[in-house]
């Protein structure tokens, strides 16, 4: 019996997307590390839920920084409003001094691809941005 081959669904790729995303009026809402590590729990169960794989999180006071492989379906911007949407929703409901601004997130990311440098070299620059003190 032949295999139909057309019928298989398998994608291989390696496209990984580093993102920087403040939240509205550059609030320091990272301060708070239990917002901080409830946000990267999300972060990570919403990458799950859309195969995706999360390679370097960190959080400064007023931004975030995401190293993130994923499949060539979702483009950057869906990307960002997965994540955006699904932690604001959470968040701000599990925080209520985050309903203060009428919404978590800026509308604006940074974003840029792993081409001209290793994964392995953005994965170190978003693990060094923790620069509390």
């Amino acid at each position: 019996m032949m295999t139909d081959y057309r019928k298989t669904k398998t994608t291989v790729s390696m496209i990984n997307y580093h993102f920087v995303f403040c939240p509205r009026y550059r609030r320091k809402i990272f301060d708070n590390f239990q917002i901080e590590a409830r946000f990267k729990a999300l972060v990570f169960e919403v990458a799950k839920e859309y195969d995706m794989q999360i390679l370097a999180i960190e959080c400064d006071r007023d931004h975030a920084h995401i190293f993130v492989n994923t499949l060539p379906k979702y483009s950057p911007a869906d990307i960002m409003k997965i994540i955006k949407g699904n932690t604001s929703i959470t968040l701000r409901k599990e925080f209520s001094n985050l309903l203060k601004a009428p919404t978590l997130w800026t509308r604006s990311y940074f974003v840029s691809t792993a081409g001209n440098v290793s994964s392995e070299t953005i994965r170190r620059y978003v693990e060094s941005q923790k620069t509390r003190g």
